[in-house]
């Protein structure tokens, strides 16, 4: 068995900037610090930080009041931070700043008078987050066949947002959608550098392999869309958290395997599935640099 192995791949600067502001603030004030949702959506990041003194809850009403919270990667909104004022928190801001950015430009052209319209996926934490922003209408890109339009004039001016973490084929599809049915229309393409670096990653690795493992967890929104190119280009692909769920009859007669994780995956993650494969030899299959950080939030 050969491993095509894709990169860039795993964590992104957004993932570092958060799991390293969980990190530092836990040595600069000691546990418990608490996190408001995943701070990322992996399970072993998350396990592992909880491990050090990391709290995670879903709802600011569970933290004590006086004590630190983190809030996660994906964006929080406005009554998040305010119910956080009320409690006496302590809030360090781990919003991906490619998410901040999404919520400006929602202030943005709400301000300037236009109709927003949020492509992404309903009840994902990102999407929660940008849409308390300002009001906007939801069309789920996995509609592919009776997107959910808003009934407004033709002309109305408006303006498209996208979820950071989203298939840029099926966002695509949405887009023109949404342009051949209104007007007046000024598309912001948010889908973010590491979401589409490690798609064209599998769309290179599906002309290379017989089936492609993408290792991350299965609420890791840029996981399952890796997993989905794959397979819309006719190559089987599996979504692992671990070599414990490899199934023997997926490898069966394989001698050509593709590996990618995604941007909430640790590099050790990666590393025990190939071991635990044992190929005969691993071929990188390289796409873009990726040279990108961001600065620390206030800790």
């Amino acid at each position: 068995m050969i491993v095509f192995l894709g990169s860039p791949r795993g964590f992104c600067a957004g993932v570092v900037r958060a799991i390293d502001s969980v990190e530092i603030a836990i040595e600069k004030y000691g546990p418990p610090i608490y996190v408001k949702h995943q701070i990322v959506h992996n399970s072993y990041v998350v396990n592992q930080l909880e491990q050090k003194g990391a709290i995670t809850v879903e709802k600011v009403s569970e933290i004590p009041e006086g004590e630190k919270v983190v809030f996660s990667a994906h964006g929080s909104a406005p009554s998040d931070f305010e119910e956080a004022k009320s409690r006496n928190l302590q809030v360090l801001d781990a919003t991906c700043p490619l998410v901040t950015k999404v919520h400006n430009e929602a202030k943005k052209y709400s301000k300037d008078g236009r109709k927003l319209i949020l492509v992404g996926h309903e009840g994902h934490q990102e999407v929660k987050g940008t849409m308390g922003q300002e009001q906007m209408h939801l069309i789920d890109d996995r509609e592919k066949t009776n997107p959910n339009l808003p009934k407004w004039e033709k002309n109305t001016p408006l303006t498209i947002l996208t979820q950071t973490t989203l298939s840029e084929d099926d966002t695509e599809r949405s887009i023109s959608t949404i342009q051949n049915n209104f007007n007046n229309v000024v598309v912001r393409n948010d889908i973010c550098y590491a979401t589409t670096n490690r798609q064209h990653v599998v769309k290179k690795l599906c002309k290379m392999v017989e089936i492609i493992l993408v290792i991350g967890s299965e609420n890791s929104s840029n996981c399952n869309r890796l997993r989905e190119v794959a397979e819309s280009y006719g190559v089987q692909a599996k979504l692992i958290n671990s070599p414990k769920q490899i199934q023997k009859e997926w490898l069966k007669n394989i001698k050509k395997v593709g590996i990618t994780s995604g941007a909430s995956t640790p590099e050790e993650q990666v590393n025990v599935v190939i071991d635990f494969l044992k190929p005969e030899k691993v071929i990188p299959v390289v796409g873009a640099n990726e040279d990108i950080s961001f600065k620390m939030p206030e800790i």
